[in-house]
């Protein structure tokens, strides 16, 4: 099951307290204090890994504690240091504070690691706390208490490009055509509930992720069908290629589909607008000449490309490939030259 969206509950351990004690040993008449510190507590720690893909350990488990840290003894020995709690998750996953909203991280990378809780510090014994003027002291300090608090989990796919448009319009075909990916394929709208994602290689070395996000209808941005569910998903994607169904028998004309897509794209706002676009002219293997020639038309004069693809029969999937991969370099280096801005003085 795909589960992006989880909230827990972490706390941090509690420190140990300091110990209250005496040297007594024969023939050392005042021999002080000797009571040890207490140990600190454990820390609580996202940790981003490659080897999950969903939020669903922690659907299950929402609560998470790291270990106090022990108590401290007698002859200066120091409380044992609780063990940190390391929660694992996916790689794109942002951490939100859930009470406040703060956002606290991105975890965009393989082994990164987020301290979402920090641990009790342990009290000092009354070793620590002897003084010229007081070399006695009958007192301790108690151990800190852990942080504690609630996060809101949210997956982000990391994906180079986004598959968008309406219910079966051919997205999941083509992924599979495109890639190695083998999603639910099926005759009926929103067969696909969950983003796919899968690598299309061209060449030892030369590839990209793509990802099949769910299809969109009119009023999606304000929660209509599956809503929302697809805006994360598609934040992070470098291209949007419109998965357009050309074929006469459509429900929809192509050109109003292609509109369609982009008004929600456009009221869901999120940068979505700004990204470079590409269409995917889909289902060329059916009676499909004047619902291309219009969309042909409509793509030349708005300046985006357009490749008329068959994702059943292979056709012109090479070529969109390519193009995809080409278009997706010219993004990578435009991203690297852009300067960066520098802070400003004083």
């Amino acid at each position: 099951m795909f589960v992006d969206l989880a909230r827990i509950h972490v706390r941090a351990g509690d420190g140990g307290r300091g110990c209250v004690s005496f040297r007594r040993e024969k023939y050392v008449p005042r021999g002080g204090p000797n009571g040890g510190d207490g140990g600190d507590g454990g820390h609580v720690l996202l940790e981003a890994t490659d080897t999950l893909s969903t939020l669903i350990d922690q659907r299950y488990q929402q609560h998470y504690r790291a270990g106090r840290g022990g108590h401290g003894e007698g002859s200066n020995r120091e409380g044992k240091r609780g063990a940190d709690c390391v929660i694992r998750v996916p790689v794109g996953t942002v951490v939100a504070d859930a009470d406040t909203g703060e956002l606290l991280a991105d975890l965009a990378a393989p082994g990164e690691r987020l301290t979402v809780a920090r641990a009790g510090r342990g009290g000092r014994g009354n070793g620590r706390m002897a003084t010229p003027t007081r070399r006695a002291p009958r007192f301790a300090e108690p151990g800190g208490k852990g942080e504690a608090r609630t996060l809101q989990l949210e997956l982000k796919l990391l994906a180079d490009i986004g598959f968008v448009g309406l219910p079966n319009g051919g997205k999941s075909t083509l992924l599979a055509a495109c890639t190695a990916a083998r999603p639910k394929i099926a005759p009926y709208p929103f067969t696909t509930l969950t983003p796919n994602l899968g690598v299309a290689v061209l060449e030892v070395g030369v590839s990209y992720v793509i990802a099949d996000i769910p299809g969109l209808i009119a009023g999606a941005s304000r929660g209509a069908g599956l809503g929302y569910q697809f805006l994360r998903h598609i934040e992070r994607v470098r291209i949007l290629v419109h998965v357009i169904d050309v074929a006469e028998v459509a429900p929809l004309d192509s050109v109003a589909a292609y509109r369609t897509v982009e008004e929600e794209l456009t009221a869901a706002g999120r940068a979505l607008p700004d990204l470079p676009r590409v269409v995917a002219a889909n289902k060329i293997d059916l009676p499909h000449e004047e619902p291309l020639a219009r969309l042909v038309a409509h793509c030349a004069g708005i300046g985006i490309p357009c490749f008329p693809v068959s994702a059943v029969t292979g056709a012109g999937v090479a070529a969109l490939r390519r193009g995809l991969y080409r278009l997706l370099q010219e993004v990578r280096e435009e991203r690297h030259a852009r300067p960066i801005p520098h802070a400003a003085a004083g």
